[in-house]
């Protein structure tokens, strides 16, 4: 079985035939699945999608139970917790969805952990990391695009002079360069490349 154009997050079971893995959807399984939108619910309160999976968490009162359920429980309540709460050894602790966000100073609401900063994030080569709330992805370095070759999907070089997206002069030749290009005005012309008089 050949799939042309790769299955990102699946297998290629047939001629062009993708088995996404779970969480995963699309004719290459390359975009997420938001089980949060799927009928019937996965969450009985509140539901936050993730990259390729979801997480399930309760309103202010209630406390999450293993099978993703919400209980109610007085002493959540009491505590006044964001995002519901679990009770450990007596203990009342508030909880945070994802592991991309921590409990703020007051114990109570999530803040956003920028993994990008903090260096917790780790993307691959010719690729740049964005924050999101309470997580992130890593996109192509600017100049680069996401083309599937040899068998897996790379950041490969925009060639700006072939999709005329550079703005050189009329009177100025286009180079490109890794991840960049060049406008260079022709003989008997001076100028930027942008602009050549």
């Amino acid at each position: 079985a050949t799939c042309g154009h790769g299955c990102k997050y699946g297998e290629c079971m047939g001629p062009n035939k993708c088995k996404c893995f779970p969480g995963f959807t699309g004719k290459t399984c390359n975009q997420d699945l938001n089980e949060c939108g799927l009928k019937p619910r996965p969450c009985e309160h509140r539901c936050m999608n993730t990259h390729g999976s979801y997480k399930c968490y309760c309103l202010n009162g209630y406390m999450l139970m293993p099978d993703g359920t919400c209980a109610s429980s007085r002493t959540c309540a009491m505590v006044n917790c964001q995002y519901g709460c679990e009770e450990v050894k007596g203990q009342v602790q508030c909880l945070c969805p994802s592991g991309g966000l921590q409990l703020g100073p007051n114990g109570r609401t999530c803040i956003d952990i920028n993994e990008c900063s903090t260096g917790k994030a780790v993307c691959s080569y010719n690729r740049r990391c964005v924050n999101t709330f309470g997580s992130f992805y890593c996109k192509c370095q600017l100049g680069y695009e996401l083309k599937y070759t040899s068998g897996r999907y790379n950041c490969v070089d925009v060639n700006e002079c072939v999709t005329n997206t550079h703005g050189c002069s009329l009177h100025a030749e286009c180079l490109n360069a890794e991840g960049s290009f060049q406008c260079k005005c022709k003989q008997g012309y001076r100028g930027s490349g942008f602009d050549c008089s």
